[in-house]
C-alpha cells in the first residue's frame, strides 16, 4: 500500500500549484482533497493522508497560495478568498476529481465554504475541522496578522526573526495552535517563502481580500448545501471556540458535530487518527 505522500506540480491559470498525493490510484473510495490555512502548506495533512492511504483512500493536499507557497502566483491572479475557491475548483477539474470529500481546517475551512457557494457539483461530502465561519474571519488576535500581511514591507522586516524556532513556536506565533510539538523543519518551511517579495505580494492580495462580511454571507447560505457534512472540533481551541463549531454545523441542512477533547486549531497535526476516522465515516 502506497502510504507515503508524493509531491507533484500542476499548472493552472493562476500559476503553478504544488500538491501531495497519497493512497492507491485505483482506490474504490471517493477522492479526498485537503485545504489548509494561512501561512501553512500541504504538509499539515501528511499524517492524516498516511492513515487514509493505509485504508485504501487516495488523497490530494495542494499547497494553496496563502503565504507558505514557494512558487509565486501570476501577478494578475485573483487571490481573494473567492479567487482561491475558484483555484480549488480548477484544481479539481485539472485532476478530473469527482464526488470529492472536501476537508478544510483553519482558513481552509472558509475556503471550503466559498467552494460550496461557487460550484458544489464536484463535491460529494465535506469534513470541517476548527475553522473560520460567519464573521469570525479570522478570529482575534489573527485579525492583527491579516492587517500585517496587507503590508509586504512590514512582513519583510519580520522575516529574519522568523528564522528562530523559539519565536515560531512561541505563544505569539504557531505555539497556541497545537498541543503537540511542531517539527522545526516544517514550521521553517512554512515561513521561509515570505522571504520572496512575490510571495509577500500574494499574501497581501489575500489579506486585503479577507472580509468577514463575505464569509458571513456565504455561511448564511449553507442550509442550501445538499451534501453530507461532518464537523469535527477541538474543544481546547482558544480561537475557534466550540460554540462557533456548533453554530457552523447547525447552519447546514445535514451535518453531524463531534468534539475532540483537548484538540486545538491544528487538529490534523494533533489528532490525525480522529480526522482520518471522520473522513472515512463521511463516505
Amino acid at each position: 500500500m502506497d502510504a507515503a505522500p508524493h509531491a507533484a506540480v500542476l499548472d493552472l491559470a493562476q500559476g503553478q500549484i504544488s500538491y501531495r498525493t497519497a493512497g492507491p490510484r485505483d482506490s474504490d473510495h471517493p477522492p479526498v482533497v485537503f485545504l489548509h490555512g494561512l501561512l501553512v502548506d500541504g504538509h499539515l495533512w501528511d499524517a492524516v493522508a498516511a492513515r487514509l492511504a493505509e485504508q485504501g483512500v487516495r488523497s490530494h493536499a495542494p499547497t494553496l497560495p496563502l503565504g507558505a507557497h514557494r512558487t509565486p502566483m501570476r501577478p494578475e491572479a485573483d487571490l481573494t478568498p473567492r479567487g482561491i475557491a475558484r483555484l480549488v475548483l480548477d484544481f479539481l477539474v485539472a485532476l478530473d476529481l469527482r464526488d470529492v470529500t472536501l476537508v478544510g481546517n483553519d482558513t481552509g475551512g472558509a475556503i471550503a465554504q466559498f467552494v460550496l457557494a461557487t460550484d458544489p457539483t464536484r463535491i460529494g461530502r465535506v469534513v470541517l475541522t476548527n475553522c473560520d465561519a460567519f464573521d469570525t474571519f479570522p478570529p482575534f488576535p489573527f485579525t492583527l496578522l491579516v492587517r500585517l500581511l496587507r503590508h509586504p514591507a512590514l512582513v519583510a522586516a519580520l522575516v529574519p526573526g522568523l528564522r528562530s524556532a523559539r519565536l515560531r513556536h512561541s505563544p505569539l506565533a504557531f505555539g497556541p495552535l497545537a498541543s503537540r510539538p511542531f517539527d522545526p523543519r516544517v514550521t521553517r518551511a512554512w515561513v521561509a517563502p515570505l522571504a520572496q517579495p512575490a510571495v509577500r505580494r500574494d499574501a497581501a492580495k489575500l489579506a486585503r481580500g479577507i472580509d468577514p462580511a463575505d464569509l458571513l454571507e456565504v455561511s448564511g447560505r449553507l442550509a442550501k448545501v445538499d451534501v453530507p457534512v461532518r464537523v469535527l472540533w477541538g474543544d481546547a481551541d482558544r480561537f475557534f471556540r466550540v460554540d462557533l463549531g456548533r453554530r457552523l454545523a447547525a447552519a447546514f441542512a445535514t451535518a453531524t458535530f463531534e468534539t475532540v477533547a483537548g484538540g486545538r486549531t491544528f487538529l490534523p497535526h494533533d489528532h490525525p487518527d480522529r480526522v482520518a476516522t471522520a473522513i472515512v465515516a463521511a463516505t
